[in-house]
């Protein structure tokens, strides 16, 4: 068996190997999931069947296919140039959207694979049937551990093929001494290439770029964890206040339209309809009685508790019990309370303490700790005023969208190149009539008032300049 048939039966190994895993990538539905988290759930809807800020995505490949495959990711990536240049369905998707849903983002970036993933993912979400919902949700982390578990067994086998393949040649290469030296001649052993001062210098070339690509990617990720969703000390649902009730975001997240915060309300905003509404749609009593203990709000009496901040647990334990003991029969008509009922109050007040309480506030009167989901690095500047009241941006555009989320969590990257592309897409409202922009921009102003300039993007006033979110 000569050499050269050894390596090409080698290469038709790792060939196979590498085909199979980009067949592998090419169906990977964990990652187009990934993929649309990252780049389309700002504006599309999930469920790929309702429209959002953009259309519903679901039954995209049926709509273009009669245009060749690559219009449509060409489309994906930067819709604008297909528009100017007068592609058929990108012109009617535009005079359909453009005005309601605004500019896509344009997502240069995507390969053809990460398009392919994505799409799956898609086709997948849009003939889910409603009763698979749950399960495959719940099954999701599985599949991702699954894909993953696939891939290190692959790995492992170019492992074994490689160390096999080098035993080979190791024998060759000693039949070949032999020829030439005779009994001289000495055959390596597998300690020796494994000690040899070229593989280890290899191996640690290899370990410390993949520490490094692990230092770098994680620190880059440090604080912004997409899909990040802690459990709050209230279950406060944007399901139900955002999305049923319809209340503005920015009602209770008033900094947003006027400062750099958009600050967390304070209780006593929830109060100006809790007051009022004192039993929750899906919790009845158990997370509105934990506003109302926090501020020393008497729900029987209708009125603010005096000197509620010096008051004794004790008392206030009896105060919550029993306004929790005469909701609960007052909603079951009852004339006192039953063993469930006895049981419902002891488990509301629990919850109560144990939400309003820690190892550090030892009182349950006071502020609500809420747990942060949103953290940008101490060095970047954001200024939600800036973008809500001057780009009149919706929340949804970087929170995704919440008047969906049961329990809020981050929705999109917030990475630097995820705020530099919109930058470069985002078209600033109003340039023409704009009294700073005339101003400060005058060449570009007078290009948008006589008609040569069609828009300006927040780019080119300096959107994507260093200084302009680094301190």
């Amino acid at each position: 068996m000569s050499l050269n048939y050894i390596q090409r039966i080698s290469l038709c190994i790792i060939s196979f190997l590498f085909a199979f895993l980009l067949d592998l990538q090419a169906q990977d539905t964990a990652a187009g999931k990934n993929l649309f988290k990252a780049n389309c759930a700002a504006c599309h809807n999930k469920d790929m069947k309702s429209n959002m800020t953009g259309p519903a995505l679901g039954g995209v490949e049926e709509r273009w296919a009669e245009y060749p495959k690559e219009d449509l990711y060409a489309w994906i990536r930067n819709s604008q140039k297909q528009i100017s240049e007068g592609h058929p369905m990108a012109t009617q998707l535009w005079d359909e959207w453009g005005e309601k849903g605004g500019q896509m983002t344009s997502f240069p970036a995507l390969k053809d694979d990460d398009i392919a993933n994505m799409l799956a993912y898609i086709q997948q979400e849009f003939t889910k049937v409603p009763e698979a919902v749950e399960t495959v949700t719940s099954t999701g982390g599985q599949s991702k551990q699954k894909s993953n578990f696939i891939y290190y067994l692959l790995l492992g086998v170019l492992a074994i093929v490689a160390l096999v393949l080098s035993r080979v040649i190791s024998g060759l290469n000693y039949i070949q001494d032999v020829k030439e030296l005779g009994p001289n001649a000495k055959q390596r052993t597998l300690w020796d290439a494994l000690t040899n001062k070229g593989f280890v210098a290899l191996l640690l070339v290899g370990l410390m770029t993949f520490l490094g690509y692990q230092v770098v990617n994680r620190a880059m990720n440090l604080g912004r964890q997409q899909g990040y969703a802690p459990t709050q000390p209230i279950k406060f649902s944007h399901k139900v206040h955002a999305g049923d009730q319809q209340i503005d975001c920015k009602y209770c997240h008033d900094g947003a339209r006027r400062s750099k915060h958009s600050v967390i309300p304070a209780a006593n905003t929830c109060m100006n309809c809790h007051t009022a509404v004192t039993s929750g749609t899906t919790t009845g009593t158990a997370e509105i009685s934990k506003i109302y203990a926090s501020v020393g709000f008497d729900p029987v009496a209708g009125k603010y508790i005096e000197d509620y901040e010096n008051m004794e647990e004790d008392k206030i334990e009896e105060i919550y019990k029993a306004w929790i003991g005469a909701k609960y029969m007052e909603d079951n008509d009852l004339a006192s309370l039953d063993a469930k009922g006895e049981r419902i109050v002891r488990e509301q007040w629990r919850g109560i303490k144990n939400s309003l309480t820690n190892k550090q506030k030892t009182k349950i009167q006071g502020g609500i700790e809420w747990i942060r989901v949103h953290n940008l690095p101490d060095h970047v500047y954001f200024n939600h005023a800036q973008h809500v009241t001057v780009g009149k941006l919706e929340c949804q555009t970087c929170h995704g969208p919440v008047q969906e989320m049961e329990v809020l969590e981050q929705s999109a990257p917030l990475s630097m190149g995820w705020c530099i592309n919109c930058h470069r897409q985002t078209e600033v409202k109003g340039f023409a009539d704009n009294k700073y922009y005339a101003e400060s921009y005058i060449k570009m102003h007078e290009e948008m008032v006589n008609g040569t300039r069609k828009s300006v993007t927040v780019e080119e006033i300096g959107g994507t300049e260093c200084q302009k979110c680094h301190y």
